[in-house]
């Protein structure tokens, strides 16, 4: 999510939202308020840190120092934001302010890392989902094409999924209705420290994703 800014230095540049620490406010705190004033949202799944920015040449003019948050909101919400904010893929930005490029895909990588080793896509996922569903998300995130199977797979030996009992309605064609799932936990866990998740490699057939 970015917004376009108003004001120089870079006005008229997309943006991640975010703004000065208030005197009685941590930094957590000052990121869930910014959100909220400036781009109007409020529902975050998972809040973490993710890095300190310090380059001295980061933004044109006095130094600043800028503390990142990676903030995921549900899939299943889609907050209605001002007319000068814009939900963009990650690999198809446009030019942005300062140093904000190089945040985004360092965010990127880390919900990437996290999901490998951690059950945080419960922070991606609705309540219930199919695995199809789910597969379409890890696929977004991670930027390659996942298995269902092999998602399912990995996922259920973590003990990390548990069917609902439910289908989902059929789809227009009709078919075989899917079974719902949700997470066995919607908190920060992790599940396999050592895990990675990695893309085909040359030789593997297509929609496979390999776990170590």
């Amino acid at each position: 999510m970015l917004w376009r800014r108003a004001r120089e230095p870079h006005a008229h540049r997309w943006s991640l939202p975010g703004g000065a620490l208030g005197d009685r406010e941590d930094i957590e705190a000052s990121i869930r308020r910014q959100l909220a004033e400036k781009v109007d949202v409020r529902q975050l799944s998972h809040v973490e840190q993710l890095s300190v920015f310090s380059a001295p040449d980061r933004v044109p003019g006095p130094r600043v120092v800028a503390t990142a948050f990676l903030g995921l909101v549900p899939s299943d919400i889609d907050p209605v934001v001002p007319a000068d904010t814009e939900w963009f893929p990650v690999d198809d930005l446009p030019v942005t302010a300062f140093d904000h490029r190089s945040i985004i895909h360092k965010a990127r990588h880390r919900l990437g890392s996290k999901l490998s080793y951690t059950n945080l896509g419960f922070a991606l996922a609705p309540p219930d989902f199919t695995i199809s569903a789910l597969r379409e998300l890890y696929s977004a995130a991670l930027g390659y094409r996942v298995s269902a199977t092999n998602l399912q797979r990995v996922l259920s030996r973590r003990g990390l999924l548990e069917p609902t009992g439910d289908t989902s309605p059929p789809g227009p064609t009709g078919g075989r209705p899917a079974a719902l799932f949700r997470f066995s936990a919607r908190g920060i866990l992790v599940t396999d420290q050592f895990a990675v998740l990695r893309p085909p490699s040359t030789g593997r057939p297509a929609g496979t994703t390999a776990t170590s």
